[in-house]
């Protein structure tokens, strides 16, 4: 049950407990106020006939002297001197009034006590039909403010997502509308989050970069360096790991062009699945790598694609070495259409990378090896650049799979 129903539902029962208790409480005291008049006329009528008895011995009103049916509390309080009502109960209720007159004797009249006359049953009628109107109306009007109310959390609950989604520059007080309720005051929170949350992300981009800027130089310098070294075994691990720190100051910056937005897109025809071969062959050479450790699979006819075709081959290179690196050979790469899927044979993504998607700096499971994580959020950019959508997941035979699918008409940022 959402919480529109919700909301209707509890007004709908308050309000209904509400009209039940005012209708009983109604129609309690109207009884009580016939009950007093049905005793005022009983009352009145017996003090005249007192009155009648008293002067000409005739009673009036049908009132009888000493009724061996008059009710013995009545009796009593008269006994007492007092001149008293009393009503019997049902099922044949009765209204008595009694007196006491000349020679010690006891005058009583006597009324049936009609429990549903008219205009009890009128007033009965007429509350029924009234509590259930307004019960229905009730039932409307919480209906129409629960669903506004609801309205407002669901748009809301959307700019939520949209800020997750990235777009941090989305407003939920926008969307929350106007008012100074509690639903305001958490748009208001999480406008503040966000607008935090994008100081915090922008931070981390200009560190980004100025940190990948102010190394480019000395990690040049150093590579230079590392190869006037002579030969031998030292030598060759000092320029092995410059070169490794010359790869990641270069993902560093790639990583950097990403979040500033300059990144475009270069389109032109591709034929994908020929594409896809010879990209993977130039990955074989590049990387010295055994003909069978990486197999190229197309399925269906060509697909001619518009598309940046050195994105197309990063990505691909990315997904590849990734997968040598953290699963196990060989790794299979199918073209289906539009759909480019790598599957390698390891131990899969972790399920915080297929649920979230890659992060820089994390680089997932302790049994997929270690790295800095660029290397996927780097294919990641890439896509985004190519308005295609990679995402990650795990292959029928348990290892990692990435499905990359090309757009019909690829968007470019600018």
């Amino acid at each position: 049950m959402g919480l529109r129903s919700k909301l209707g539902l509890i007004f709908l029962l308050v309000s209904s407990l509400a009209i039940l208790v005012l209708s009983v409480a109604v129609y309690s005291q109207a009884q009580s106020s016939r009950l007093d008049r049905i005793r005022s006329a009983a009352d009145e009528r017996i003090q005249l006939a007192a009155e009648s008895y008293d002067r000409n011995d005739v009673p009036l009103f049908g009132s009888r002297l000493d009724d061996p049916e008059l009710p013995q509390p009545l009796r009593d309080a008269v006994l007492h001197g007092k001149r008293a009502t009393f009503k019997t109960g049902s099922p044949n209720a009765k209204m008595w009034a009694a007196v006491g007159v000349k020679d010690g004797r006891i005058l009583s009249i006597v009324q049936d006590y009609d429990t549903s006359d008219a205009s009890m049953n009128a007033l009965r009628r007429a509350l029924i039909l009234g509590g259930i109107g307004t019960v229905a109306m009730v039932a409307l009007v919480s209906v129409i403010a629960a669903g506004s109310l609801s309205r407002r959390i669901v748009a809301v609950a959307g700019t939520a997502r949209r800020i997750a989604a990235g777009e941090l520059d989305a407003s939920a007080a926008g969307a929350a509308g106007k008012g100074k309720d509690e639903v305001q005051s958490l748009a208001t929170a999480l406008d503040t989050m966000a607008s935090s949350l994008r100081g915090q992300l922008e931070a981390e981009r200009r560190f980004t970069a100025d940190v990948a800027h102010d190394l480019r130089t000395p990690v040049t310098g150093l590579l230079t360096a590392a190869e006037l070294l002579p030969p031998g075994r030292p030598s060759e691990l000092v320029r092995d790991r410059a070169k490794v720190l010359r790869r990641l100051v270069e993902d560093l910056l790639e990583i950097a062009r990403f979040d500033s937005g300059v990144e475009q897109a270069d389109l032109e025809h591709v034929g994908l699945g020929a594409f896809v071969g010879s990209a993977v062959g130039r990955l074989r050479m590049q990387q010295s790598l055994a003909p069978d450790s990486v197999v190229v699979r197309r399925i269906g006819p060509e697909e001619t694609v518009s598309t940046d075709s050195r994105r197309i081959e990063r990505i691909l290179a990315n997904l590849i070495v990734n997968g040598l690196r953290h699963g196990r050979p060989p790794i299979e790469v199918t073209v289906h259409g539009r759909t480019i899927e790598v599957v390698d044979h390891g131990d899969g993504y972790p399920e915080e990378l297929i649920a979230e998607g890659p992060r820089r700096f994390r680089s997932g499971m302790a049994e997929r090896g270690v790295g800095h994580g660029l290397g996927l959020t780097i294919a990641a950019g890439h896509a985004k650049v190519l308005g295609a959508e990679l995402t990650f997941g795990t292959a029928t035979t348990g290892g990692a799979c990435a499905r990359l699918v090309l757009p019909d008409s690829p968007e470019t940022e600018s």
